[in-house]
């Protein structure tokens, strides 16, 4: 679907080590500012257990999961909204992505230099939203001069837009974020459609040491308070830890999970909260051949989900049979299932589900 999440935070909190964690491409990481002067895009796997039930089931020739492409963009000063440092290629990248994965540096290490010569949380996510949101404050003053030039029609949709982008503009000069503003669809609606930095979805990645990954610390705590109130999610991770078990043999990690305390790897937790975090459901095709999960925006219905395969398969779309995840897993093949009533014939209204397994019929 060519949906991405954007790694983004201040240079040295970890964001290229995670990066090379996530997706095993090798990003440069180095202990100096703007070790990633040019965004490295990678494609990660969603790890989905049911994806291996059905396979157990059906033994498939093959298994295809789905993905989300993951870009780690070079890392943000004071001052970038006015092009300071890497300022402008910064906000250029994080215009293009659809969900925004903040990494915090919530560790101490006195050989990794701090851009700002201390460790502070809280100062440094304000440090990137008051950037973000200073150019959506130039953004929001362009659209609205563009707006008041047509509202000479008296088109009452165009004043509308001007009562919301002036109380939006309001917000952010307090220092509020766009996220912040959205209380309705309304407002969430026109906050996507300005476009604007501080509208993206969040998910914050507090990187901590080897010691705070199952507790957490002084850290990760103050951090935690202080961003209670946006309901975003919050995961600790340790980027150092999850690259040493990317480099590790296959049949070895096991014993470095159990050795640490943890049952699967940290990156698992962030690949799945991004998934969920850009509105993405999974369906799920089954036969001999092939076992694969797609990926949709929840919401969508059975035409659109079929597009996904193919286009032509949306465009002559017929029907789908539809069978429930857990019906699947209970009756254990598709034969049992339907001999039990439990597949469905659905039309184009039909909403998918996450987990549903699907066959379309179409004709072109």
């Amino acid at each position: 679907m060519g949906l991405q999440c954007g790694i983004v935070g201040l240079p040295n909190v970890g964001k290229s080590t995670l990066f090379n964690a996530l997706t095993s491409a090798g990003a440069l990481a180095a202990n100096y500012p703007f070790a990633t002067k040019d965004p490295n895009l990678g494609v990660i796997t969603v790890p989905d257990e049911r994806l291996r039930q059905l396979e157990l089931l059906v033994n498939p020739q093959r298994v295809v999961p789905t993905t989300v492409e993951i870009l780690d963009i070079a890392g943000l000063i004071k001052g970038a909204s006015k092009g300071e440092g890497l300022g402008n290629q910064f906000l250029a990248n994080i215009r293009e992505v659809d969900a925004i994965l903040h990494v915090i540096r919530c560790f101490d290490n006195d050989n990794v230099i701090h851009v700002d010569g201390s460790v502070d949380p809280v100062r440094d996510k304000e440090i990137v939203d008051t950037e973000l949101i200073l150019k959506d404050i130039e953004t929001m003053e362009k659209k609205l001069e563009r707006l008041r030039k047509q509202s000479k029609s008296g088109d009452k949709e165009i004043l509308r837009e001007i009562e919301l982008g002036d109380k939006l503009l309001t917000h952010l000069a307090d220092g509020k974020t766009a996220r912040a503003f959205v209380s309705d669809e309304e407002t969430a609606a026109f906050v996507k459609s300005c476009q604007i930095l501080t509208g993206k979805p969040v998910l914050y990645v507090c990187n901590v040491d080897e010691g705070s990954i199952h507790t957490g610390n002084r850290h990760t705590d103050k951090f935690k308070a202080f961003v209670a109130p946006e309901n975003a999610q919050v995961l600790i991770i340790c980027a150092g830890i999850e690259a040493e078990i990317t480099e590790l043999p296959e049949e070895d990690r096991e014993a470095f999970f159990q050795e640490l305390g943890l049952t699967e790897p940290g990156t698992y937790s962030i690949t799945k909260a991004a998934y969920s975090l850009l509105d993405l459901i999974t369906y799920f095709t089954a036969g001999e051949k092939e076992v694969r999960a797609w990926t949709v925006r929840k919401g969508a219905k059975a035409p659109a989900a079929a597009g996904v395969i193919h286009s032509d398969f949306e465009r002559g779309f017929i029907r789908a049979e539809v069978i429930h995840y857990q019906d699947f897993i209970h009756y254990k093949s598709e034969a049992a299932v339907k001999a039990a009533g439990k597949m469905s014939t659905e039309g184009k209204e039909y909403v998918v589900q996450d987990g549903d397994i699907m066959h379309f019929l179409f004709n072109v």
